[in-house]
């Protein structure tokens, strides 16, 4: 297997990763337009990192503003193999308390406005996503927050909503209904993407708050947010840290089979596919579009 680097995504709160040697910034260009910033590429102990602000420096762009597609492209291209998202979520369950971090492992799409897959017309692929956290990352991360004492659980369902606004009180109840466990703006097509560019991906849900359900707490608004966003922000850069400073040398197989996701997924025939969309899928898909 190659070199294992580890991508971190920041979110809300989260725009820069101290503890970070050997710095250096970069701004790769994609053909799939501009990502959110330039990256910020280090190490920690010996294993190299690539961080990437979702929202960009100072948080300029909404979550239906981001370009999902250049942002994995460009983290493919800086040679990320293992991709960890920090996201602030709301919660569904009184038990998923402001504060604490949930590995989450499954995901629910309600998002409208959003290019989701690097495919499409000229060359047309199905990946499998029924698995989309990398259950080895997973287990790393959840040893990470033991070894730092932080609050988390292993396990939950986030759906991802457009954005900007906060949900409705309607919508709010109907999620929770459904037994969903908590709710944000960021994580679809995020791990979507991921998957197709073979990155095994894996999101730290950083609840700061309960949405707008829980009676004793009311409607959700910045201020609150904020607030549980700046004690998080410690916290996440204590994960990675430790996350980082066990990670392996070289990259592993992934159980949910990120690593060669693309193999047989692509169904467009050699002489039916399009070359310039070929060409914008070189980083993304070429370990199998070089053996077509």
């Amino acid at each position: 297997m190659s070199e294992a680097v580890l991508g971190i995504i920041g979110g809300s709160g989260i725009y820069d990763l101290p503890g970070l040697t050997d710095i250096r910034e970069e701004r790769i260009e994609s053909p799939w337009g501009e990502p959110s910033d330039a990256l910020r590429i280090g190490r920690i102990g010996s294993t190299k990192i690539v961080f990437l602000p979702r929202h960009g420096r100072g948080h300029a762009l909404s979550p239906s503003d981001i370009n999902y597609r250049a942002n994995i492209d460009v983290l493919k291209r800086a040679g990320v193999t293992d991709l960890v998202s920090l996201s602030a979520c709301g919660s569904y369950k009184a038990e998923l308390y402001p504060g604490l971090f949930v590995l989450v492992d499954q995901f629910v799409d309600r998002t409208s406005r959003r290019e989701s897959s690097f495919f499409g017309k000229g060359c047309v692929a199905h990946v499998s996503v029924a698995h989309p956290v990398g259950p080895g990352l997973q287990n790393r991360l959840a040893e990470a927050a033991e070894a730092e004492e932080l609050p988390f659980v292993r396990g939950g369902t986030l759906v991802t909503m457009e954005g900007p606004q906060f949900s409705t009180y309607a919508e709010s109840m109907t999620y929770r209904g459904l037994g969903y466990d908590l709710i944000g703006m960021t994580a679809m097509p995020e791990a979507k993407l991921a998957r197709e560019a073979e990155i095994t991906y894996a999101t730290v849900a950083m609840v700061t708050d309960y949405d707008c359900w829980h009676e004793l707490h009311g409607a959700v608004d910045v201020a609150s947010v904020v607030a549980v966003l700046h004690e998080n922000a410690d916290k996440a850069r204590r994960l990675v840290a430790r996350l980082a400073a066990d990670f392996p040398a070289e990259r592993e197989p992934c159980p949910a089979g990120s690593h060669n996701a693309l193999d047989n997924a692509i169904i467009t025939a050699p002489a039916f596919r399009d070359p310039a969309l070929l060409a914008k899928l070189d980083a993304v898909a070429g370990r199998v579009l070089k053996s077509a």
